[in-house]
């Protein structure tokens, strides 16, 4: 059989080929996946802390409930209007599956809530590293949207506007990004800082690190 190949076709495998290559390149850890869901529910913070627990309930100082979840190891913050924001899980799965178990939890103290929900995942941090000695200073100077006080904070704060995350930079060489909403977005962002940092002469190299553990890209 004959395999014919199309211009749009070659268009799309140059896309992936080059997106691809950014994602394969750098090692990702993800550390921590906040999530959302809105039950659309009233729920009695007071019958939940009395009913259920791993809970801490002090209205005087916070207005959400928190409620401690151990498989998968979550911390969810759950508000009287229906609100759930879930964070602690190490994996968009796991995230969603903490999710699922505290609502579950709070429908068997008798409140009713709706069998199915929307789950957002509103925040991803993740790390990576890099073979380079960074000099935090020269990149402050250099790159625009760049923030630096030593004083304040040991690492360079770097923002990207598409997607939309920001990074900390440590002179390590050692990178944490937050504010994505997709594996993919880390890696595309990542791919991006690159392009950003050797613009401004600086040779970057993932490498490998036995506490970095690639993860699949979703």
């Amino acid at each position: 059989m004959t395999n014919y190949i199309t211009p749009l076709n070659s268009l799309l495998f140059f896309f992936v080929k080059e997106i691809g290559s950014d994602m394969a390149e750098f090692q990702v850890k993800v550390e921590n996946v906040v999530a959302f869901a809105s039950l659309g529910k009233e729920i009695q913070l007071n019958k939940l802390v009395a009913d259920v627990e791993n809970t801490e309930y002090e209205p005087e100082q916070f207005p959400g409930l928190v409620y401690r979840t151990q498989e998968p190891r979550a911390a969810a913050l759950i508000f009287s209007s229906g609100k759930i924001v879930c964070t602690g899980a190490k994996s968009i799965d796991m995230a969603k599956l903490a999710m699922s178990k505290v609502v579950d939890r709070i429908r068997k103290t008798g409140i009713r809530l709706p069998t199915k929900f929307d789950i957002k995942v509103e925040n991803i941090v993740a790390s990576s590293k890099i073979k380079a000695q960074l000099n935090l200073e020269e990149i402050a100077f250099a790159l625009e949207n760049a923030e630096y006080e030593p004083e304040q904070f040991p690492g360079l704060v770097y923002r990207i506007s598409e997607p939309r995350v920001a990074f900390l930079l440590f002179s390590s060489g050692k990178i944490i990004c937050t504010g994505a909403h997709t594996i993919a977005d880390i890696h595309t962002a990542l791919g991006r800082l690159k392009e950003r940092l050797e613009g401004i002469g600086i040779k970057v190299t993932p490498i490998a690190d036995d506490k970095l553990k690639s993860v699949e890209k979703k």
